[in-house]
């Protein structure tokens, strides 16, 4: 079908068609869903939100196009749900993260582990929040107590750890589908690189499998991607 002043040709539809069912928004719904279901704070995934980034731009150049060339509204507004889908996924995904990052700042700017984590913006939103509720707690509570309890960290000066601290909840269960099948794992975390032994709480998964787990045994393989969370 040939293109007429002001309407879109069917191959330019196409073209978009293609353009909004590439795996990138995919990819970007998945760590969304990841990063809601994990008790811990994730891999910040740079590359796949500045490909997202683009992507919802040139959406964003489309979508407009279509206005303006007149096109059958109702064609442009299901095109317009697509957009709006890309972008509360996108934005979804950092507020997920802030949450986290509050919750735990303490936990996340101690351990590199969590710190290594963050985007270069996370870890100066992470750092600004530590310097202000330390300095807010200071100023209202803790220069009111005796010396041995004015730590924003401890209990008290005699404490070993940093009691005062929220850490993730690793052991808590979570839904997990499988992509990829997954190494052989016992059920208290350790591996079992080669054949399963005489032991019976092994556990493996297979593409497809949905599973309600506990998070920690499975930890690695989030990360590799063999299983996402729902």
């Amino acid at each position: 079908m040939a293109s007429g002043a002001g309407k879109w040709s069917a191959e330019q539809i196409d073209d978009y068609e293609a353009l909004i069912s590439t795996t990138d928004v995919e990819l970007l719904k998945r760590a969304w869903r990841n990063e809601k279901a994990s008790p811990e704070i994730l891999p910040f995934e740079e590359a796949l939100l500045k490909r997202a980034k683009e992507q919802i731009q040139l959406m964003e150049e489309t979508v407009d196009d279509f206005a303006e060339s007149g096109h059958d509204p109702l064609i442009a507004s299901l095109y317009q749900m697509d957009l709006d889908r890309a972008q509360f996924l996108l934005r979804s995904y950092l507020r997920v993260r802030l949450q986290k990052i509050e919750k735990f700042m303490f936990h996340i700017w101690k351990m590199d582990t969590y710190r290594n984590r963050l985007s270069i913006e996370e870890e100066k939103f992470t750092e600004r929040c530590i310097r202000d509720i330390g300095k807010h707690l200071e100023e209202t509570v803790l220069s009111k107590l005796p010396d041995n309890y004015q730590s924003v960290l401890k209990q008290s000066i005699i404490s070993e750890e940093d009691d005062m601290v929220p850490e993730p909840q690793l052991d808590t269960f979570v839904v997990a589908k499988c992509e990829r099948a997954t190494k052989p794992l016992y059920l208290d975390g350790s591996r079992q690189s080669a054949s399963f032994d005489s032991r019976d709480d092994h556990f493996q998964m297979v593409p497809g499998d949905l599973c309600i787990l506990r998070y920690r045994p499975f930890q690695e393989e989030l990360m590799s991607g063999n299983i996402s969370l729902v």
